[in-house]
């Protein structure tokens, strides 16, 4: 038996949601083991002038507590 923890974190690239996301999975990385999934809650973007500036992700990513 495992047992799950799920975090929220926000995170955001100048270059797409799947940079974002990425960044997000190496951001918890660093103080998280063992990170079983990450899901997408929600997309969006900054637009200046009518051009995407940054892409934002909230995400949940679910770890092992050991």
């Amino acid at each position: 038996m495992a047992v799950l923890k799920v975090i929220e974190i926000l995170a955001s690239s100048p270059v797409s949601w799947e940079d974002a996301t990425a960044s997000a999975v190496k951001m918890a990385g660093k103080t998280v083991k063992e990170i079983r999934s990450v899901y997408v809650q929600d997309q969006s973007a900054v637009v200046v002038k009518n051009k995407i500036t940054e892409y934002r992700v909230n995400v949940k990513i679910t770890f092992e507590v050991i």
